[in-house]
Order: C-alpha cells, then sequence, then structure tokens
C-alpha cells in the first residue's frame, strides 16, 4: 500500500465506501417499470381521441408530416400524464456540436392576473422553443449579434421523464436550427438521411416486387464501453477531471496481458451501479441487454437491443448522461474518453447497423443460404459501394482528438476503413465476379469432446476483431466509433452514402430490364460490376499487420491516420455533391462542421497542454526536486562520515529532472508557436509540435515515478485507478 497520504486518503476512501441506499421498493418487478417514463405510443393510444393518435402515429411509424392541428391535443395529454408523475417543468432536449446534450427548462405554470397561476401546455410550445444559437458550435453560421435559433419536437423520438429527488422533468427530444435552417445538431442530419436512404431503399424493394413498402429505416445498437474510476482517484487527477484522460501514469507492474479481466465476475461494487443504471433506463425504455467486463482493468460494456437509429441515437446520449450520474452515487466516475489510460485498451462504441422495416424485415440479413437472397446481396453489395467510395467520410464520422489515441492500438481497428464480410459471404462475392453464385458454405457441427454435451453449432464464418467494419451475420459492426461521441455522426454518413448506392444500383437495374433484359440477369451483372469495381475495399485478414497496410495503399485505400487528415474530408467536390444531392448538408453546413471540427481539435489539444504544463510543474517536478535532495543528501552524509556513497540514483534522478525541465520549456515554447497558425494549418502544428512536446514531457515524469519515492508521489497511478475498487 502507498505511504503517500494523499493517496493513501484516496484508497482509506475507498475500503471506507458503502454502496447508496436503495432508492426503490424491494418488491418492485423489473418488468412492470420497463417505459413507465416514457409518453409512448401505447400511452398516447390511452389518452389521445383515435384520429389523433392515428396521425401521430402515421408520423411515428411511416414518416409522415405532422399535422400541425393535432399538436395542442398531444400537448394536453402529455403535459397531464407528466403532472400525474410529478413533473413541473418540461425541457426541449437537443444534440448540439459539442456532443453533448443540451436542454431549456420552463415550468408549466403560467402566472394569472390575480395572483393565482394556472398549468398549460400548448401545441406550439410543444413544438417548438429558442434557445441561443449563437453560443453553442456552428463554425460561422451564427454570429453572437445573431442569436435566434429554434428547436423542433421531434415526434418520432418519444417524450420522457427524468426523475430527480427534488422534482422531476418533462425531457422533448428535438432538432436544433439556426433562424436561417441550417442544422446545428446532429438529429437534424440523421433525419435528413434518413429520409434520403429510405427513397432510395424503396426503389430497390420496388424492383423485387414489394408492394405497398412501408418507410425504410436504419437500424442502430451500439456497443458502449466505459472506465470506472473511484471519484477519490479521478479528484486528484487534474488532467482526467479536466481533459477525461490521464497526460501522465507509468505502465503498471501488471496490465491486462494475462486476460483475466476480460468476461470476469463482476465486481460487486460495480454490478451494484450497472443494476442502478439498468433500473434507470429500463424506466426511460432504453433496452439494456447486455453487460460485462470488457478487456482492460476497470473497463466494462453495456449493449442495448437493436432500435431504429434515431431512438437508438437519442438513447445512447441518455445511457451517457444516466452513468455518469449514477455513477457519482456509487462514488465512482464514469470515464468515456476513447483512451483514459495508455497502454491498456481503448473503448469504443461499436455501431452495429442494418436497414429494414416492420414488414419486409431486415435487409442485411442473409439466411441459409445466401448465393440465392438476391435482395440481400443487392443490399449488401450496396454496402461495399458505399464504404468503398466513401471511406474517408466514414473515417471522418469518427475522427476526434480522443479517437486519434486508440485507432490501431489494443482492440481498436485500424484508420483504413475496409470490410470484412467472412469466409461465407466472400465466397459468394467471389462466385459471382466469376459469373454467377450457385451455393454458400454451411454451418457445421463442432463436436467438443466432452459426452453430456450436445454438438454446438459452428457458423459459417469466423469474426475479425480488426476489421473497422465487418459482417457478423445479419447486420454491419462499425467498429471505429469511439466511446465519447454520439452516434448520430456515423450514422449520418451511413445512411447517406447508402442512399448514393441504392439509387446506383436501383438506377442500374431500371435501366437493364427496361431494355429486356432478364431481372435475375440484371442482378447478377450489377452485382459483378461492384465486385470488379469495389473489391478492393473488402479485407478477411490481420487488419493490425504491417503488411496491410502497404498493401491497402497499393489497392488505393485512403488512410487517414489523424483527425487533421480527416478533416478536408468535409470540403472535398464529392462530399459536396453528395450531401447536397440527397438533401442531408448544404454546402455552408460542411463549411460550418469543418470549422467547427478543426476548432475542437485545437481547442482540446490546448487544453491537454496546459495540464500537462501545470501538472509537470507544480506536482511533478517538485515531488522529482525534493528526491533529488532527499538523495543529495544522504549522499553528503554519507561522505562526511567517509563512507563512499553510491551516487546512481542521484544521477539518474538529476539527468531525469533536467530532462523534465527542458522538455517543460520546449512545451512552453511550441504552445506559443501555435498562434503564428490559423485553421488547419493550426490544427496540424498542435498535432506535429504541441503532441509530440507532450510525449516528451510525458516520457520524463513517467520514468521519474518509477524512481522516486512514493511516500513524495501524490497522483494516484495506473495500479491503484485501474485494479483498486
Amino acid at each position: 500500500m502507498t505511504s503517500n497520504p494523499t493517496r493513501l486518503g484516496a484508497i482509506r476512501n475507498i475500503e471506507a465506501n458503502e454502496a447508496p441506499a436503495a432508492f426503490f421498493d424491494a418488491d418492485e418487478k423489473t418488468g412492470a417499470i420497463y417505459g413507465e417514463n416514457v409518453f409512448s405510443l401505447s400511452v398516447m393510444q390511452k389518452r389521445l381521441p383515435k384520429s389523433v393518435f392515428k396521425s401521430v402515429f402515421a408520423t411515428i411509424q411511416n414518416g409522415e408530416k405532422l399535422d400541425p392541428a393535432v399538436a395542442d391535443i398531444v400537448a394536453s395529454a402529455m403535459k397531464d400524464w407528466a403532472m400525474e408523475r410529478g413533473v413541473t417543468h418540461y425541457a426541449h432536449v437537443f444534440y448540439p456540436l459539442t456532443g453533448l446534450t443540451a436542454e431549456k427548462h420552463d415550468s408549466f405554470m403560467e402566472p394569472v392576473g390575480d395572483g393565482t397561476a394556472v398549468w398549460e401546455f400548448s401545441g406550439k410550445t410543444l413544438v417548438q422553443g429558442e434557445p441561443d444559437a449563437s453560443s453553442f458550435p456552428n463554425g460561422g453560421i451564427r454570429a453572437t449579434f445573431e442569436a435566434r435559433g429554434y428547436t423542433g419536437w421531434d415526434v418520432q423520438s418519444p417524450a420522457y421523464i427524468l426523475e430527480n429527488p427534488n422534482g422531476n422533468t418533462l425531457c422533448i427530444p428535438t432538432i436544433f436550427v439556426s433562424m436561417t435552417g441550417e442544422a446545428l445538431d446532429h438529429k437534424t442530419p440523421l433525419l435528413r438521411s434518413q429520409n434520403a436512404m429510405s427513397e432510395q431503399a424503396k426503389r430497390v424493394l420496388a424492383l423485387f416486387g414489394h408492394e405497398d413498402i412501408d418507410n425504410v429505416v436504419s437500424y442502430c445498437g451500439p456497443e458502449q464501453e466505459y472506465f470506472l474510476v473511484d471519484t477519490a482517484f479521478v479528484n486528484s487527477r487534474p488532467d482526467l477531471l479536466n481533459a477525461g484522460r490521464t497526460l501522465f501514469g507509468a505502465k503498471p507492474p501488471k496490465g491486462q496481458e494475462f486476460d483475466d479481466h476480460y468476461f470476469g465476475a463482476i465486481p460487486e461494487r460495480v454490478l451494484g451501479f450497472m443494476h442502478d443504471t439498468e433500473r434507470a433506463l429500463f424506466k426511460l425504455g432504453v433496452p439494456a441487454k447486455t453487460r460485462h467486463n470488457e478487456v482492460a482493468p476497470g473497463q466494462f460494456e453495456i449493449a442495448p437491443v437493436f432500435e431504429r437509429a434515431n431512438l437508438a441515437s437519442d438513447h445512447q446520449q441518455l445511457i451517457m448522461s444516466t452513468f455518469k450520474s449514477i455513477a457519482k452515487t456509487h462514488g465512482f466516475q464514469c470515464l468515456f474518453h476513447e483512451k483514459p489510460f495508455a497502454g491498456v485498451n481503448g473503448s469504443g462504441k461499436h455501431v452495429n447497423f442494418s436497414f429494414g422495416n416492420d414488414n419486409q424485415g431486415n435487409f442485411l440479413n442473409p439466411g441459409d443460404n445466401p448465393h440465392d437472397n438476391a435482395q440481400f446481396l443487392v443490399f449488401c453489395a450496396a454496402v461495399i459501394r458505399a464504404v468503398h467510395l466513401y471511406g474517408g467520410l466514414l473515417r471522418l464520422s469518427i475522427a476526434s482528438a480522443g479517437n486519434d489515441h486508440r485507432l490501431g492500438a489494443n482492440e481498436a481497428p485500424p484508420a483504413i476503413i475496409s470490410i470484412f464480410l467472412g469466409d461465407q459471404l466472400q465466397d459468394v462475392f467471389e462466385q459471382i465476379a466469376k459469373g454467377g453464385a450457385t451455393s454458400s458454405k454451411q454451418k457445421g457441427v463442432l463436436s467438443v469432446g466432452v459426452d453430456t454435451l450436445p454438438d454446438l453449432t459452428k457458423d459459417a464464418g469466423d469474426r475479425n476483431r480488426t476489421s473497422p467494419m465487418a459482417f457478423t451475420g445479419n447486420r454491419f459492426e462499425f467498429r471505429a466509433a469511439g466511446s465519447n461521441q454520439t452516434v448520430a455522426a456515423p450514422m449520418v454518413v451511413i445512411n447517406t452514402i447508402m442512399a448514393e448506392a441504392l439509387d446506383y444500383l436501383a438506377t442500374e437495374l431500371e435501366a437493364a430490364v427496361a431494355t429486356g433484359t432478364e431481372f435475375n440477369d440484371a442482378v447478377q451483372a450489377v452485382l459483378a460490376k461492384v465486385v470488379e469495381q469495389h473489391g478492393a475495399v473488402v479485407f478477411n485478414g490481420n487488419g493490425y499487420s504491417e503488411e496491410w497496410h502497404a498493401e491497402a495503399e497499393q489497392r488505393g485505400l485512403k488512410n487517414l491516420r489523424t483527425t487533421v487528415d480527416a478533416l478536408p474530408e468535409y470540403q472535398t467536390p464529392e462530399a459536396k455533391k453528395l450531401f447536397s444531392t440527397y438533401g442531408v448538408f448544404s454546402e455552408a453546413e460542411l463549411d460550418s462542421r469543418f470549422e467547427v471540427g478543426v476548432e475542437q481539435y485545437v481547442m482540446t489539444i490546448n487544453v491537454e497542454a496546459n495540464l500537462t504544463e501545470e501538472i509537470a510543474r507544480t506536482t511533478i517536478l517538485p515531488a522529482a526536486v525534493r528526491y533529488q535532495t532527499e538523495l543529495a543528501t544522504n549522499v553528503a552524509s554519507l561522505k562526511a562520515a567517509g563512507v563512499e556513497a553510491d551516487t546512481t540514483d542521484l544521477l539518474t534522478v538529476t539527468d531525469l529532472v533536467t530532462t523534465l525541465r527542458s522538455s517543460i520549456a520546449a512545451l512552453v515554447a511550441a504552445q506559443a508557436g501555435a498562434g503564428e497558425h490559423h485553421g488547419l494549418e493550426e490544427a496540424a502544428y498542435y498535432r506535429d509540435a504541441v503532441l509530440p512536446a507532450m510525449l516528451a514531457v510525458r516520457e520524463a515524469a513517467d520514468a521519474l515515478e518509477a524512481v522516486v519515492a512514493d511516500d513524495l508521489w501524490s497522483l494516484p497511478t495506473y495500479q491503484e485507478m485501474l485494479f483498486i475498487r
């Protein structure tokens, strides 16, 4: 155990930690609480007139335009339902380009002239709100003196109640746009991209003979990874408090090399946190399904059931905010940074996605014989074309300063965007390229040699943990997304590039059929064309290998290693044409997102650089100098006593202190030079000059941590933060 009083105090706080008192009845039945705080379809059906419910249902299920005439009736029913549950305020909840959730609270109370008040909630208030648009990231769309912005009710994402001991709040998911109509959020382009993809998917489905086709949607099931660190440790780490990641920290004696944490028994204290979060999420209608230990010590994962992408995105934001608030009641801080600890697993948010609707099902379900499932093969070919043509945009959609530390290291895929199809689909598409697919590799039987166990079913293909875009049975998994980001960003790109690919395929098939080609022959021809033109993006091997990086370059695949490399993808002619063609982003909106991306990258690195200097100068250097003084005093005392003194440790520490001082000075100089650059050039400067200077400070500091006396080192160590629960 440490002998440093700061760290020792933190550990004793952990040892004394007690689970929070249960805030629910012991006899409460989990099944009965699911969705009880959601103004769901079933609630609306009970509370709304039949005609009004039918109108709202058509908007939610089929994407029909909302009838403004129903808003007052819905608002009144929503208010009555909410007030019965102790609600006094409502909030339009939106998702600005900060990546966080924003909300503006108002009371239902309306004063009247005689000193009393009434409780009102009008349809106009439900449908539209007005927050300040100039105080959120907007990339120049709104100036400080042009502050007006609007929120608009997203009917397809249900309102819900957030509980608080001091009063409950009705939360209404909304879009957020400027006064001139540009999207200032993540939800608006997600809804636009959904519409674009649906329109083109319906064309393909019509060619396959479907009639009365429902609105096509993308489905999303994001797996959320996160770390739990005791609050006492986090409060002693300015880097974790302000940057969400450790800027210093020597490698612990034991890390994740034994693989003993992955899927291990969940620690009791952590399990208590999970129980409370899941109960809160169930009440909000969030279908939390799976929980387990992840690879790194102190790392965990939650995975919800698939939902419509728009709802899944909103629920992801709820998961993150719920985790952070409930973690505090259990004495934890929940870390969503993509790389909070160097040398161990980073955290991703694997975006599993598919396309379909209630009537026609999942279009990425291959069935038992995918070679006979032409509709599936067309949709799968659309993914291949989309990823090959727009891999740079997919990389851009998950670009951040935090994710740069994760990609290509410890379980994360590389920055090269490729597709893993698996043995079965790879074989089918190879057959197509040669003239036509006639067979599919089948599932096998796995005998484990234990008499009491039945034979196990073996899939027709393996999985690939190194691929950024992997087919996993009935969906694709985009593994490159970072844990700290909204899933809306990658889903916007996925929907839009699928709209383009489905548009292309539908046009090719329609033209072929119009000239008398048999439909099946037309399908075979267009699939073969896709394989020929876009097969270079398919890679089933090891994405971590150096050989793949060289091969990917030969195949013409982009390797956008950093956010700075990826950001210009916003401004390519191809991107502007794509997003404008399908009505997802205007050129001004793309430019604004480029500006916001540059600004956020620069601000992130600048904050981290400031913290690096501050911690190194005020915490690490003083500890090292005190130890240097102790060693020097010891050497001097021994020499004065006529005893031969070993100066090895003193010289080692002295060299490291000198290195630390010079690296701090170099970091200060590097930061000072940033003012000479602007825009993307400034971001590149931070990447090429400031980040390496920060790393040099860290290297000296981490080397000192390994030799400075434990009682002088006040920063909680990796060993303590990762293993003490």
